[in-house]
């Protein structure tokens, strides 16, 4: 069964320089049909414009991924890493016990575009960890190249949990058939473009949850199509 989450259904907040769209409940929005999927508790998408961010913040036993879109964002954490992320770099951080961190769009003129992604880990209070790596747009054309794993296969970054999360970019006409293991689901985001899926478009924003299948294809149907692909228990 595939289920469409259309873009304009998330829920949304916006102000002082930030516009975000939520996949799931979060903060103020609540929506008991999209409180989480499987191990997926969190998938935002944020605009940030020229100098704003998230001041510093906890978190806890949570995996916590950024992909960015487009941009500059600026992190600093309580383990003492500061670093600038730009377009093909991805960081991934283990809560665990308890870590601080602070994210913000350096820049004076651009904004800056990502999702921030929360997944359960497989056990609580685990060692606060960062990592980072970099995956050019080259990597991810005509196929889907895997950014997260839990256990760090083909140069991805290792996360405490069971899911494999892909990346891909795709020109007109360009298609892929993935597989689906016996007792896993898939969670689909389109970051950018337009994909045909099961008959249906999707359109920019547009998300798709898909269980109890054997397979699932999907075929871009603009230029700059990017999609997220979440394999998960």
């Amino acid at each position: 069964m595939i289920t469409l989450r259309r873009s304009e259904e998330r829920g949304r907040a916006a102000g002082n320089g930030i516009d975000s769209r939520f996949g799931f409940s979060f903060a103020d929005y609540h929506d008991p049909a999209h409180v989480r999927f499987s191990v997926l508790r969190v998938l935002n998408e944020d605009l940030l414009a020229p100098g704003a961010g998230f001041p510093e913040h906890p978190h806890g036993d949570m995996e916590i991924v950024t992909y960015l879109l487009d941009g500059v964002l600026e992190h600093q954490d309580s383990l003492g890493h500061r670093y600038q992320m730009r377009r093909g770099d991805l960081q991934c951080m283990t809560a665990g016990q308890g870590i601080r961190h602070s994210e913000r769009n350096p820049s004076e003129r651009e904004s800056t575009h990502l999702f921030q992604i929360w997944l359960f880990p497989s056990s609580k209070g685990l060692q606060p960890e960062y990592q980072q790596a970099y995956f050019s747009d080259d990597e991810k054309r005509r196929h889907l190249r895997l950014l997260v794993s839990p256990d760090g296969r083909a140069g991805s970054v290792r996360i405490h949990q069971d899911v494999s999360l892909y990346a891909t970019l795709l020109s007109p006409g360009q298609g892929i058939d993935y597989e689906i293991a016996a007792g896993r689901r898939v969670y689909l985001q389109l970051a950018t473009g337009r994909l045909e899926l099961d008959g249906k478009l999707l359109e920019e924003g547009d998300a798709a949850k898909v269980e109890g299948l054997a397979s699932v294809s999907f075929t871009a149907a603009a230029d700059s199509t990017e999609l997220l692909l979440f394999d998960l228990p």
